[in-house]
C-alpha cells in the first residue's frame, strides 16, 4: 500500500519538457529510498502485528499441569452435582411410575365400584325405593348416591356400597394430585440434569484439550482384565478390593457406572456392592453414609473409602499410602499414591 500511495502522488508526476523530464529523474531517484524505506516499514509492523511475537503463548508443560489440576477439581464437583441431579430425577421417575400404576389400580377400583352403583341404584328403583325424580339428570353417580345414602330403606349393604365408592373417589382424586406433583418435580430434576450434563461436557472438552497437547491422553480399554490383589486385606474389604484391582486400565467417564467406563464413585459403589455393602450412588452421599464410620487418614485401612476436601472425588485405599480410583476424564482406573494425589487435597475415610 505504501509504494503504491507514493507512485499515485503528485510529487512523481513528471513535468514536461528535456528539464522537466531531467527534474522528473531527479525527484524520482530521490524518492526511492523513501518508498522502500515506508514499504518496508510498513511490512515490519504488519510482520511484527501477525507473527508469532504477539501471540498468545502456548503453555509450558508446568502451567499445563498445574491449570489441569485446577479443572480437575473443577469438573470433579461438576460430576458430582451432576450425579446427584440424575439421581434425584430416577428416583423421582421411579416415584411417578409407582403412582401411576396405583392410580390405575385405584381407577379400576372405582371403575367397579361404579358398575355395582349402578346396579344398585337400578334395584333400588325397581324396589320403589326412590322414584324417577331421584336418578333422572344424574350425570355422575355421586349425585344419584346423594339421594339414595338418605333412604332409609336401603339395606346396610347396600349403605356401605356408597360408601366405599365415595371414599374410592376420593382417594383416586388424591393420588391424581400426587402423581401430577411427582411428574413436575421430575420434569424439573431432569432439566437441572440437563443443565448440569452442559456443564461437565464443557470441562471435559477443556480437560481433553489440555492433555491431548501435553501428551498424556488415555483412551483406557472398555474389556481390560485389570490386575489381581494380593494385598493384606481381609473379609469383604478384600472382595471389595479385587473388584477394583480387576477394573485397573478401563476408561474413566463422568456418570460411568460400569462395566466398561467408571467415575470415582460409581467404582467404589460397585465394588462395596460385589462386597456385599449398599453404598449410595454419590460421593456426597456415600460420605453422609458413612458418617458413623469415619476415620482419620492416619488410621487408614485396605478398602476404606477415601475422600477428598471437596467431596468432589472419592478412592478406595489399598494400603502402603495409596488408592485405587478412576480419576479424571482422559485417564483410566489405576493405582495412585496419596503423595502424588495431594495430601492436602484429602479430607478423611470412611470404613464400610
Amino acid at each position: 500500500m505504501a509504494v503504491r500511495d507514493v507512485r499515485n502522488g503528485s510529487a512523481l508526476d513528471e513535468p514536461s519538457g528535456e528539464a522537466g523530464h531531467r527534474r522528473g529523474r531527479s525527484a524520482w531517484h530521490r524518492r526511492i529510498p523513501l518508498a522502500v524505506g515506508v514499504s518496508a516499514a510498513v511490512l515490519v509492523a504488519q510482520a511484527g502485528l501477525a507473527g508469532p511475537a504477539v501471540a498468545e503463548p502456548r503453555p509450558t508443560i508446568a502451567e499445563a499441569k498445574a491449570k489441569l489440576k485446577k479443572l480437575e477439581d473443577k469438573a470433579d464437583l461438576a460430576v458430582e452435582r451432576y450425579n446427584e441431579a440424575n439421581e434425584r430425577w430416577k428416583k423421582t421417575r421411579k416415584k411417578y411410575r409407582e403412582l401411576n400404576a396405583d392410580l390405575k389400580e385405584r381407577q379400576e377400583r372405582v371403575d367397579r365400584m361404579r358398575a355395582e352403583i349402578r346396579s344398585l341404584v337400578a334395584t333400588a328403583y325397581s324396589e320403589g325405593d326412590i322414584g324417577i325424580a331421584g336418578i333422572t339428570g344424574a350425570g355422575d353417580p355421586r349425585q344419584a348416591l346423594s339421594g339414595i345414602a338418605t333412604l332409609t330403606q336401603l339395606s346396610a349393604a347396600r349403605a356401605e356400597a356408597v360408601k366405599g365408592f365415595e371414599q374410592a373417589v376420593k382417594e383416586l382424586e388424591k393420588r391424581r394430585d400426587e402423581v401430577k406433583q411427582a411428574l413436575d418435580e421430575a420434569e424439573k430434576d431432569r432439566e437441572e440434569f440437563r443443565r448440569k450434563k452442559i456443564e461437565v461436557e464443557k470441562l471435559v472438552r477443556e480437560q481433553e484439550r489440555l492433555l491431548r497437547r501435553l501428551g498424556t491422553y488415555k483412551t483406557g480399554n472398555p474389556n481390560s482384565t485389570g490386575m489381581t490383589y494380593t494385598g493384606p486385606a481381609s473379609g469383604n474389604a478384600r472382595v471389595a478390593l479385587q473388584f477394583a484391582f480387576a477394573q485397573i486400565g478401563k476408561p474413566y467417564r463422568y456418570g460411568g457406572t460400569g462395566p466398561g467406563a467408571w467415575d470415582c464413585s460409581g467404582l467404589t459403589q460397585a465394588a462395596w456392592r460385589a462386597a456385599g455393602v449398599q453404598l449410595p450412588r454419590t460421593t456426597t452421599q456415600q460420605w453422609a453414609w458413612g458418617a458413623n464410620r469415619r476415620v482419620p487418614l492416619n488410621a487408614l485401612q485396605p478398602g476404606d473409602l477415601v475422600f477428598n476436601r471437596s467431596l468432589g472425588h472419592v478412592g478406595i485405599y489399598v494400603g502402603d499410602g495409596k488408592m485405587v480410583h478412576a480419576p479424571r476424564t482422559g485417564d483410566v482406573v489405576k493405582i495412585t499414591s496419596l503423595a502424588a494425589y495431594g495430601m492436602h487435597r484429602l479430607l478423611g475415610g470412611v470404613r464400610p
